[in-house]
């Protein structure tokens, strides 16, 4: 059983599996051939599809079973957001190729798109997961973290995860993930997001429709939850074009290598970069962190 999207032009699907392979630690999808897979929970059912490239469209199969119809609709309104394929590209690529710092990033890795983390809950645990650390160790804790509380199936001798759901980790305490190498702080960080999530607090249905300040503001009243995080999940959860990580260590990186600086730039000199990529802000950041 399978359904299909329309491919927005343009798009690369090869560029969005390369992005998805970056860390061979992941475990909320698998990379095959020419395809993705992903365990998703829906409701009561856990659904298991792969996504692939044909015919200028996206041919999305399902893998343990076929859903309900809900399923399949709420499947497919992930994969749609999961691939932002709803962005018109044109108006940020006639800026970009006037632009000296993104002009031959936006010829070079045309069609490449924000790849996005449609579970609001999600996104701000691995915002909080990454913080003050490196990727590659971020990815072990998530790894860890997922292995022992997500939900999974095994499917023809492969195993496939979900991530944990809020009202899972509210169970959770310091002794079960200090194990895992999380620092006090985090642990209690990402108990308290799930808090926020299962008291009602936070919900995706709450944020949406929200201007971003809006936004931000509601969720920098979880502890934990700061600037950089706020911005990291709204940009990759709701799109907000604005929504760019400020302070982001790489983001600072690959404009001292575009712009050939000798040290990295301030925080007044990023301001003043992005203030020329206005509405295209997440977009600009994405490129440049692909060039790193």
């Amino acid at each position: 059983m399978s359904i299909t999207l329309p491919l927005p032009d343009p798009f690369s699907f090869e560029l969005t599996l390369q992005f998805l392979q970056r860390s061979p630690k992941e475990l909320l999808h698998r990379t095959r051939d020419d395809r993705v897979i992903k365990l998703l929970p829906v409701g009561k059912e856990l659904v298991l599809f792969s996504v692939k490239e044909g015919n200028n469209k996206l041919i999305v199969e399902f893998l343990n079973g076929d859903p309900s119809d809900p399923a399949k609709a709420e499947i497919k309104d992930y994969v749609r957001e999961w691939f932002d394929l709803e962005t018109d590209l044109n108006p940020f690529y006639a800026m970009g190729r006037k632009d000296e710092l993104l002009k031959s990033l936006v010829k070079k890795y045309s069609g490449f798109r924000i790849i996005g983390q449609p579970d609001l809950f999600e996104s701000l645990v691995w915002a909080v997961l990454g913080q003050q650390i490196n990727l590659n160790f971020a990815y072990t804790l998530k790894q860890r973290f997922v292995e022992l509380f997500g939900q999974n199936i095994e499917i023809d001798g492969h195993r496939y995860f979900a991530f944990p759901t809020a009202e899972d980790v509210t169970r959770l305490a310091d002794d079960d993930l200090l194990p895992l190498q999380f620092s006090r702080q985090k642990s209690k960080y990402v108990r308290l997001i799930a808090e926020a999530f299962v008291g009602g607090e936070v919900s995706k249905v709450k944020l949406s429709g929200m201007t971003l300040q809006q936004a931000k503001e509601h969720l920098i009243k979880i502890k934990g939850v700061g600037n950089w995080t706020a911005n990291y999940a709204l940009m990759k959860t709701f799109r907000y074009p604005d929504a760019f990580p400020l302070e982001d260590v790489a983001l600072h990186k690959a404009i001292q290598i575009g712009k050939g600086l000798k040290a990295r730039p301030s925080l007044e000199q990023v301001k003043r970069i992005f203030k020329k990529y206005k509405g295209w802000e997440a977009y600009a950041t994405l490129y440049l962190w692909r060039s790193l």
